[in-house]
C-alpha cells in the first residue's frame, strides 16, 4: 500500500499540540491534533518546513502529508507534518500557532535553525498557511504559558493551489466548513486572506495550474498581487494545465484517474532553490 494510502493516525512518536485541558473542541475525545516529526541527520542547523495537508476544512489529505515531508527530506530540510483541527475558526489557526511555537522551542534539540522556519499548505491547507502568515500577530494567537517566548511567525510560506480569497473566486466549501455557512461579512473578510497582507507578511512560494477546476487560479494571482504591493518577495509558478489536488505530481501520488506529470513535479525542486535561497 503506498504511503499517502495509509490511513492518518498519530503513533508513539507524535507530539499532541495541546496538554489535557487545553484542547476541547472535540468533546468526545475522538481528535487532538498533532504534529509528526521528520527529522534528517544534520551537523549544522538545517530549515524547518511545516506542511498542512489540504482537504477543504473537512479532512486532511494523506497524499498531501508523509509523502511531502519525506521528499523535503530528500531535499535536505527538517518536515514536520500538522495534523489540524477540521473544527471552526480560529481552532486550526491556533493550532498552527502552536506547532510552529513548539518547532522553535525545539530548535537546538531537533538541528532545526529558528530564523528558517517555512509553512507549507496544499489547498485548504495553503489557506491554512497563509492564515498564519498574516494573522500571526491577533489577539487569540497569543500565548502566557511555556510557548509564550517563541515567535509563531513564519519565516516563509510555501502555498501549492491555496484557498485564499472568499469573494468572487471563492472555493466556497472551504469557507463553509471553516466559517459556517452563515458567516458573517465581518468574518469572511476575516479569512480572506489577500486583505490581509502587509509588509511584515513573510515572503511566499506560490504554484498553481491554469485551469485549476476547484481553486481558481486567481487565488494565488490575488495573493501573489496583494504580496507585490506592500513590497514582500515572493516567487510564483503557474503551470499550464492540471487537476486540483496534484500535491507532489508523481506516481507515488496519483490518486482517482490524476496523472502523473513531471513538468509539474519540478515545483518542489523549485521550491527548495527558493528556501536555499
Amino acid at each position: 500500500m503506498r504511503d499517502w494510502q495509509m490511513p492518518i493516525e498519530p503513533t508513539s512518536d507524535s507530539i499532541y499540540l495541546w496538554k489535557d485541558g487545553e484542547y476541547n473542541v472535540d468533546s468526545d475525545g475522538s481528535f487532538k491534533p498533532w504534529l509528526d516529526t521528520f527529522l534528517i541527520d544534520a551537523d549544522t542547523p538545517k530549515p524547518a518546513i511545516l506542511i498542512c495537508p489540504g482537504g477543504g476544512y473537512a479532512f486532511r489529505s494523506a497524499r498531501e502529508a508523509n509523502p511531502v515531508a519525506r521528499r523535503f527530506n530528500e531535499l535536505g530540510f527538517h518536515a514536520f507534518v500538522v495534523h489540524y483541527s477540521i473544527a471552526k475558526h480560529p481552532q486550526p489557526v491556533m493550532d498552527m500557532s502552536r506547532a510552529v511555537r513548539i518547532v522553535r522551542s525545539r530548535a537546538g534539540e531537533w538541528m532545526v535553525d529558528p530564523s528558517k522556519i517555512a509553512v507549507c499548505g496544499f489547498s485548504a491547507g495553503g489557506h491554512l498557511a497563509a492564515s498564519i502568515g498574516v494573522h500571526y500577530g491577533k489577539n487569540y494567537l497569543r500565548e502566557t504559558g511555556e510557548f509564550a517566548n517563541f515567535s509563531n511567525r513564519p519565516d516563509a510560506m510555501i502555498l501549492s493551489y491555496p484557498v485564499i480569497t472568499s469573494g468572487e473566486y471563492a472555493h466556497r466549501p472551504s469557507f463553509d466548513y471553516l466559517l459556517g455557512e452563515n458567516a458573517s461579512d465581518a468574518a469572511l473578510r476575516e479569512m480572506s486572506l489577500e486583505l490581509h497582507v502587509d509588509s511584515s507578511t513573510p515572503p511566499a512560494f506560490l504554484w498553481h495550474t491554469a485551469d485549476d477546476p476547484a481553486v481558481p487560479v486567481e487565488n494565488s494571482l490575488m495573493f501573489a498581487s496583494a504580496l507585490r504591493r506592500h513590497s514582500v518577495a515572493f516567487e510564483m509558478h503557474i503551470f499550464g494545465t492540471g487537476p486540483h489536488g496534484f500535491s507532489l505530481a508523481t506516481e507515488e501520488t496519483r490518486d482517482h484517474g490524476m496523472p502523473n506529470d513531471p513538468h509539474v513535479a519540478t515545483w518542489i525542486e523549485l521550491c527548495a532553490e527558493w528556501v536555499r535561497k
